[in-house]
């Protein structure tokens, strides 16, 4: 894991007996490690697109979504996009319930792809129009699901974003934030940082005219807020308070 990783994702693998290797770099540095030890150690490499389970068990968010919504598709989809796979599983579940027959087929969701401005290769590609992203240098935000340099499926990614016309846009750190606190404390949800930019998101592209208000939407909240509560502590300067005995 990075070394900076929120705090409860490196307490809950210690919890569960992981024996863990803290890197001083982004989550790319991490995955270049396994790859250099994997052979060696023995290891079997989970990560992105390595192998075909993530896939397999991301593209259930699509079955769900079209179930939970009378078997029809919704007008957009925003995924917050670190890896992406989520994203790509989700257009492979809407292939396969429209060959199933459990679909009418037509017109799929828009995908929408979202980043946040201190880490947004995936971003920069889609307004360049090019076909691969590139490595996005000195990568930060607080969003740390966000924080992925060079997501390893940025094709798919891509022609996934453009098939569907949809759109990758990315929100600064200062936006994701203030959409965090709006839903916390008006409508009781504790989003994680990548959530908020979701949320984030939908304001702006209804804001540019990209949405109307009537369109049916889905906005992932791909973590839990209380995972998040040192990083999302240190950006709005809240310190624990000390009693002096």
């Amino acid at each position: 894991m990075p070394r900076d990783v929120p705090f409860a994702n490196y307490v809950e693998a210690v919890a569960y007996g992981a024996n863990v290797t803290l890197v001083n770099g982004l989550i790319s540095d991490c995955g270049r490690i396994v790859a250099e030890r994997k052979e060696k150690e023995g290891w079997f490499d989970v990560s992105t697109l390595k192998e075909p389970f993530r896939v397999e068990g991301k593209k259930t968010m699509g079955y769900e979504l079209v179930e939970q919504l009378g078997w029809e598709y919704p007008d957009a989809v925003f995924y917050p996009t670190g890896g992406g796979v989520g994203l790509i599983g989700m257009w492979k579940a809407f292939a396969e319930l429209e060959e199933l027959g459990w679909v009418r087929p037509g017109r799929k969701p828009r995908m929408i792809a979202i980043q946040s401005t201190g880490c947004a290769p995936v971003v920069r590609a889609f307004e360049q129009g090019a076909d691969v992203s590139q490595m996005w240098q000195n990568a930060a935000t607080f969003a740390a699901g966000l924080r992925v340099p060079k997501p390893y499926g940025d094709s798919i990614m891509l022609k996934i974003l453009r098939e569907s016309g949809g759109v990758a846009l990315a929100l600064s750190d200062a936006q994701i934030l203030a959409s965090l606190r709006d839903w916390a404390r008006n409508e009781g949800i504790f989003l994680s940082p990548e959530g908020a930019a979701a949320t984030a998101a939908y304001d702006d592209l209804l804001a540019a005219g990209f949405l109307k208000a009537e369109d049916r939407v889905v906005l992932f909240n791909t973590g839990a807020g209380l995972k998040y509560t040192d990083v999302t502590a240190e950006a709005v300067g809240l310190q624990r308070p000390y009693t002096a005995t």
